[in-house]
């Protein structure tokens, strides 16, 4: 097993390596270009299940990629062509994560992290997605290199956000994003967030539930 987890941190490695190149073309290509690079660049997914269907297919299977951008002109030509969330059918996911990482637990970049959760009436989770999805863009948050990624799911009686971060033992980052997502997000003090690391939901196979800190 130790042998397996060294060729995937070092597979991890050089494909971070290639990455870097790549961003470091892209940039170069953009600003020719005239544009306006991001600082990372991003991918929108989706997720939609049909309710109470049991099928063999897998979470992993039902992730459909969207589109990805990575300067300022590209994402809101996105954007504007996505439904938006009060329009989607339940349940339906929606994914905002850097490129290179997948919407999973298990990615590599995400199993060692967690995800900050906020439950969130449909009236108004549409218009918080929103100011998340920019905060994001924008690299707005605090110990933003720390940030995998964030997930709108959409459900019958309610709608939750999610942040994803890649170390849920840093408690100092970790507690930092936390303060960080109220700040942009303007949240009202009777919003509660709560915080699960990706271990815990891989062992009760559950998203939200059982989370672990509040916050």
């Amino acid at each position: 097993m130790e042998s397996v987890s060294v060729k995937n941190e070092n597979d991890a490695n050089n494909n971070n390596q290639a990455s870097s190149d790549e961003d470091r073309e892209r940039l170069v290509l953009d600003l020719k270009a005239g544009l306006y690079p991001l600082r990372n660049k991003f991918v929108f997914w989706y997720t939609c299940r049909t309710p109470g269907v049991r099928t063999q297919t897998s979470y992993e299977d039902n992730i459909k990629k969207i589109v990805d951008f990575s300067t300022v002109e590209a994402f809101w030509v996105c954007y504007c062509h996505l439904s938006r969330p009060s329009t989607l059918p339940s349940p339906t996911d929606l994914h905002l994560f850097k490129d290179g990482i997948r919407p999973l637990w298990e990615d590599f970049a995400n199993r060692n992290g967690g995800k900050w959760i906020i439950r969130l009436k449909k009236a108004v989770s549409g218009r918080f997605w929103e100011d998340l999805v920019l905060a994001l863009v924008g690299d707005q948050l605090d110990y933003g290199d720390n940030i995998c990624g964030a997930v709108l799911s959409i459900r019958f009686n309610e709608d939750i956000l999610s942040v994803w971060n890649r170390n849920a033992s840093d408690h100092q980052a970790v507690m930092a994003l936390r303060d960080s997502i109220k700040k942009h997000l303007k949240l009202p003090h009777s919003y509660v967030m709560e915080y699960k690391p990706h271990d815990a939901s891989l062992r009760d196979n559950s998203s939200y539930r059982n989370t672990r800190l509040r916050g």
